[in-house]
C-alpha cells in the first residue's frame, strides 16, 4: 500500500481547498494515509492524532507507549510522543505543532473527529474547522489493485469462518461453541496470509469481536450475539459476520443462514425471497449504474413478495465498516469499477424470526466479482 502517495493526493487536494492543514483521530483515517495503526484510542484517554500540513511532511502524535508502534509501522518520519500530565498531553501537542504550522483552516472529518479532539481545536484563537469528510470519502471510494488483493483475502477469512462454523452446527449445540468454532476457523485462515516478516509482521490473523448469531425466533432481532441457547429443530439459524470478517484492517459484509432440522413452506419462502432480492441488486451491478436503482431492484423484489420496504441493499466497504456511497434510496452516485461494497437481502417479521443474506463484491468492468464466495440456496442442517 502506497500510503506516503494518498498522503501526497490529500496534499493536492487541501491545497485545491485551500486549507492549510487537515486533522484526524479515526483509527481507519490515520491508518489509510500513514499505514500506522494503535491499539489505544480516546476511550482509554490515549489519543493518537494525524496532521497533515498543505505543504511539507505530515506529524503523527501519539501516547510514547505507542511511540515505537508508529515509527516501526509508518512511513512518516515525525512522531511526537505526549505523556500524562505533562506539557498539556496530546492537547499541548497539538496546539503547539498546529502554530508552528500556522495553519489557520483545518480540515476534519466532522462527523468522526471525537469531541474532545474537536473541542481543543475550536478553542484555538483565529482557527477555522471545515468539514473534509467528502475529500477523504471520494479517496477511498475506488479501491486500488492491491487494496481488492487484500479484499479478496479477507473474503476468503470470511468463508473459511462460516465453514469452521458450519462444521459444528448441529441440533443441541449451543450458540457460543459455533461462535468459537468460527473465531477458530477465521484466525487460522488468516494466518496463511500473513508473514513473520515485512511490514505485516504485527499483523495478527486473531478473529475478535462478538460474533452477530442467532437462532429461533431471535432472529427477528438482527445484531443479538451468540446466547448459551442451544440449537433446536425447526430453528432458522442467522450468522453475520460484518463486525468480525477483518483482515488487515479491512472490513468487509457477510451473512448465510440455515435452517436447523427442517425449514418450512413458509420459511423456505420468505429465505428463498431474500436471495432474489439480493441477486436482483446484483444483477444491476455495472460502473455506470445508479446506487439508488440498484436498491431498488431488490425493493421490487419486496414488494412482488407482498412485503414491505427493506433497509439499504448495500454500503461500501474497505477501511471502515461504512463507507461512501450506499445502495439506498435517494442515493444517485454512479458506480465505478474497484468500487467495493456489501450487498444484503433481509426480511424481518417481528416477534417470529427473520431471513437474511449478504456477500460482500467488488464492481468490475463487466459487472462485479464476489469476495464472499459461498453457496446461497436453502440449506438444513
Amino acid at each position: 500500500m502506497d500510503y506516503q502517495a494518498r498522503t501526497r493526493e490529500l496534499q493536492r487536494r487541501l491545497g485545491d481547498a485551500k486549507l492549510d492543514a487537515f486533522v484526524s483521530d479515526d483509527a481507519d483515517t490515520i491508518y489509510y494515509l500513514s499505514g500506522f495503526w494503535g491499539y489505544l484510542a480516546m476511550e482509554f484517554g490515549r489519543a493518537t492524532i494525524l496532521v497533515v500540513p498543505r505543504t511539507g511532511e505530515p506529524t503523527i502524535i501519539t501516547p510514547a507507549m505507542e511511540a515505537e508502534m508508529a515509527r516501526s509501522f509508518s512511513w512518516i518520519a515525525d512522531v511526537r510522543e505526549w505523556a500524562d500530565g505533562v506539557d498539556g498531553e496530546w492537547g499541548g501537542t497539538l496546539e503547539k505543532l498546529l502554530g508552528t504550522l500556522k495553519a489557520k483552516r483545518l480540515g476534519t472529518e466532522r462527523f468522526k473527529l471525537h469531541a474532545r479532539v474537536s473541542a481543543v481545536l475550536h478553542e484555538l484563537r483565529d482557527v477555522t474547522l471545515v468539514d473534509a469528510t467528502a475529500t477523504v470519502a471520494d479517496m477511498r471510494m475506488v479501491k486500488s489493485p492491491e487494496e481488492i488483493v487484500v479484499m479478496r483475502q479477507a473474503g476468503k477469512v470470511a468463508v473459511a469462518m462460516l465453514e469452521g462454523a458450519r462444521a459444528v452446527m448441529a441440533e443441541g449445540v449451543p450458540e457460543y461453541e459455533v461462535a468459537l468454532a468460527a473465531i477458530a476457523g477465521g484466525t487460522r485462515k488468516a494466518a496463511t496470509f500473513l508473514s513473520a516478516d515485512g511490514p505485516e509482521r504485527m499483523m495478527s490473523p486473531t478473529i475478535y469481536n462478538l460474533q452477530v448469531m442467532q437462532s429461533g425466533r431471535h432472529t427477528c432481532m438482527v445484531h443479538g450475539r451468540s446466547t448459551v441457547k442451544r440449537l433446536q429443530k425447526g430453528d432458522p439459524f442467522y450468522l453475520c459476520f460484518c463486525g468480525v470478517a477483518n483482515f488487515k484492517l479491512f472490513k468487509l459484509g457477510f451473512d448465510r443462514e440455515f435452517f436447523v432440522g427442517s425449514a418450512t413452506d413458509e420459511q423456505a419462502r420468505l429465505y428463498e425471497t431474500t436471495v432474489k432480492a439480493q441477486q436482483a441488486a446484483l444483477a444491476e451491478i455495472r460502473p455506470g449504474a445508479v446506487a439508488a436503482d440498484v436498491h431498488a431492484a431488490a425493493e421490487d423484489v419486496y414488494k412482488s413478495a407482498g412485503l414491505g420496504f427493506g433497509y439499504r441493499t448495500g454500503r461500501a466497504i474497505g477501511y471502515s465498516f461504512l463507507e461512501e456511497p450506499q445502495l439506498k434510496r435517494g442515493d444517485q452516485t454512479r458506480l465505478q469499477a474497484g468500487m467495493t461494497f456489501a450487498v444484503d437481502g433481509g426480511i424481518t417479521i417481528p416477534g417470529k424470526a427473520g431471513y437474511r443474506i449478504g456477500d460482500s463484491i467488488v464492481v468490475t468492468p463487466q459487472g462485479f466479482e464476489y469476495f464472499t464466495e459461498y453457496p446461497r440456496g436453502l440449506a438444513v442442517i
